[in-house]
């Protein structure tokens, strides 16, 4: 019987040692280091146009502007920062007075674009507006750093002057508008 319990010690001894050697035998270990970066980056899309309703120059409009509100949509990676929306002149400005061309590409309308009176988003219009909106400097509307990924909805304010002596037409222009980041 003491026979039989040494065989099994020096077995399990024996198997003990044999496995300590195979897995010291075959094995080693180093680090792999991995990394990412994550780019400022930003889209801005068009939500809805700015779509002016019936301009009646003989009527109401004769003495009080023609205000509509458009919208664009931002969406930056989560903690862009230093970021700015511009809109350009339009395709048929004067001097610094955008103007929308009639389809016989000879009347002229002449309107403005404002920012809403905050930087937050879905900030609502207030007209007469105070801070033209443009690609310069003074002009840029300046935004929070992104608090996440989803996009953020900012109000386009649009105002057509009172009193423009202007022909039965339909009028258009297109404005480029910019996500500086």
């Amino acid at each position: 019987m003491f026979k039989k319990l040494l065989k099994k010690i020096f077995l399990v001894l024996f198997l003990a040692v044999l496995i300590e050697e195979v897995w010291a035998a075959g094995s080693a270990t180093r680090t792999l280091s991995v990394s990412a970066s994550v780019a400022q980056i930003c889209t801005i899309t068009t939500t809805t146009a700015l779509a002016f309703a019936v301009y009646d120059p003989v009527g109401v409009n004769a003495t009080v502007p023609l205000n509509t509100t458009g919208q664009i949509s931002v969406a930056c990676a989560k903690g862009s920062a230093s970021m700015t929306i511009g809109m350009g002149d339009g395709a048929h400005i004067s001097g610094t007075q955008r103007q929308m061309v009639g389809a016989t590409a000879t009347n002229l309308l002449q309107y403005n674009i404002f920012q809403p009176p905050g930087n937050a988003e879905n900030t609502l219009c207030t007209f007469p507006g105070t801070t033209a909106w443009t690609n310069s400097v003074g002009g840029l509307l300046a935004l929070t750093s992104a608090p996440s990924k989803t996009a953020r909805v900012y109000n386009v304010c649009g105002t057509i002057a009172a009193g423009q002596d202007v022909s039965v037409d339909t009028y258009s222009d297109i404005v480029t508008a910019s996500i500086n980041f």
